[in-house]
Formats: structure tokens, sequence, C-alpha cells
């Protein structure tokens, strides 16, 4: 009878553990599902980058949503803009304030990046824009 008892008092305690390891399992698959989430959330946007003046000012501006982002190129003469939402941009290089150069119907994709470089040296730009 002793045997009896002692697997009967074994019974209650696996039926115990089940529960738990059901809900283990059910956050495991919850947080996997909201990790996936995240990546399509991402993966709605790409970018621009390139080479353009040290210090000088690199806009984006959607042609369609009017969306405008804006850095400032680091010393080594690069920049990236990112997130931006897929669409037609066009990007514009400033100096001291002043736009000078613009590359029109710049195409962002998702996921992807997508080189624009203003090949000109610092304060030479606005020449190149004179030009025919």
């Amino acid at each position: 009878m002793n045997n009896k008892c002692s697997l009967s008092s074994h019974r209650p305690a696996r039926r115990r553990v089940f529960p738990i390891r059901g809900l283990a399992m059910a956050a495991v698959i919850g947080m996997c599902a909201a990790g996936s989430a995240t990546a399509f959330a991402q993966a709605t946007a790409g970018k621009i980058f390139g080479k353009a003046p040290a210090g000088d000012t690199v806009s984006a501006q959607s042609t369609a949503t009017g969306l405008q982002r804006r850095v400032q190129v680091d010393a080594k003469g690069r920049y990236s803009i990112a997130p931006l939402p897929a669409g037609v941009y066009t990007v514009t290089l400033e100096e001291n304030g002043r736009p000078v150069l613009k590359h029109l119907n710049v195409p962002v994709i998702v996921s992807r990046g997508i080189k624009v470089d203003f090949d000109c040296a610092q304060g030479e730009c606005a020449k190149l824009a004179d030009k025919p």
C-alpha cells in the first residue's frame, strides 16, 4: 500500500508541472512572435547615403508626402539619412543653409540603401550648379 500512496502522490505533482511547462512554452512563442513583428516593422524603410563636402548639410524630401530629414556631413565627407519610408525623394546639398545641388527622383526601396554622391569640393558646389 505504501507503494500505491507514493505513486498517487507523484501524479498530482506531474499534473502541476505540465501547466507550468505550457505557460513557459507559450511565453517563448510569444517572445519569438514579438521579435518577428519588430523585424517586419523595421523592414519598411530604406536609407540614402554617400559623399559630400565635410560640414555641409544634406536633406532628403519625399516628393509624395513632403517628409524631410537633414543630416550634417561628417569630417570624412560621408553622410547617411535613415530610416526613410519607401518612396521617391529629392536629395539636396546645402552650403551655409543655401541649397546648391539637387538629385531629383531618388528611389528609396525597403531594406536597401541608395548611394547619392555630391562630387565637389567644399565651397565649389555652387559653381557646379551654375554650369549649364
